[in-house]
């Protein structure tokens, strides 16, 4: 019973095995999948996959460093597409200042655009924040997004900014950079941070955990990730996959 709430199976990756690998991921516990969009270009092929496998949802959204390709057009097409009925999230969407491009202007437009869509559609976001910390909290906090509801997509900053963002009542997404020996900064917004405001990711085909770490990346390495929260917060296995499976749930409004 694991929730898988961040993937990316429509990358080139998977093109060789994506069927087989997709088929074989409920018979090993993988119960739900999100794949989130990240380019205006494959969010067809996302909605494609979550039209073709029950399990699987999908996210609509633009990456921030894909932001200096949209347009006002193509804004209303993802607007279309995120009417899809397994369109489950906007997303991901944020800020990414590690990057030299694009210009943080464009950045924050479209973040700002996307937050709207998502609160006009009445859908939760996956928020992917990079060497911004400041500056995507500034605008969520300007944007109300606790009303929207969000994931602060793949963590990476420390105790203090996860303070802020789960007293927003947002969810930290969790995934394997946390088994990670120089993940020490994850390990300790583990530790701190409430269960009940965790989720399970990948961000598959990247970040693959210890001990797979520099392979390619699928929902079938969760169990790593789930067994070392597990162990920072001291709790049984079965009750990390449980919770955060009840969390993933509630956030994308898939209760039974």
């Amino acid at each position: 019973m694991i929730f898988e709430t961040h993937a990316h199976y429509e990358d080139k990756a998977f093109d060789e095995d994506r069927e087989e690998l997709l088929k074989s991921l409920p018979e090993n516990g993988i119960e739900y999948v999100v794949n989130v969009g990240s380019e205006f270009e494959t969010l067809d092929r996302i909605l494609e996959i979550a039209g073709r496998y029950p399990f699987c949802y999908a996210a609509v959204g633009i990456h921030p460093g894909s932001t200096d390709k949209m347009d006002e057009e193509k804004f209303a097409l993802l607007k279309e597409k995120a009417k899809h009925p397994k369109t489950v999230a906007i997303g991901e969407i944020g800020l990414d200042y590690y990057w030299d491009g694009p210009d943080r202007s464009t950045q924050k437009f479209w973040f700002e655009k996307q937050m709207e869509l998502a609160r006009e559609l009445a859908l939760p976001m996956i928020i992917h924040s990079r060497d911004a910390a400041n500056d995507t909290y500034e605008l969520m906090k300007a944007a109300h997004a606790e009303e929207i509801g969000a994931i602060i997509h793949c963590f990476g900053y420390g105790v203090e900014q996860a303070r802020q963002y789960l007293n927003m009542g947002f969810y930290l997404g969790i995934g394997g950079v946390v088994t990670f020996t120089n993940g020490r900064k994850l390990k300790e917004v583990v530790e701190y941070a409430p269960l009940e405001q965790l989720v399970l990711e990948t961000d598959c085909p990247y970040l693959a955990p210890v001990p797979n770490r520099g392979k390619r990346n699928s929902s079938l390495n969760l169990p790593y990730v789930a067994q070392e929260i597990a162990r920072i917060k001291n709790v049984p296995y079965e009750k990390v996959l449980e919770i955060t499976y009840n969390n993933a749930k509630k956030f994308y409004k898939l209760e039974d």
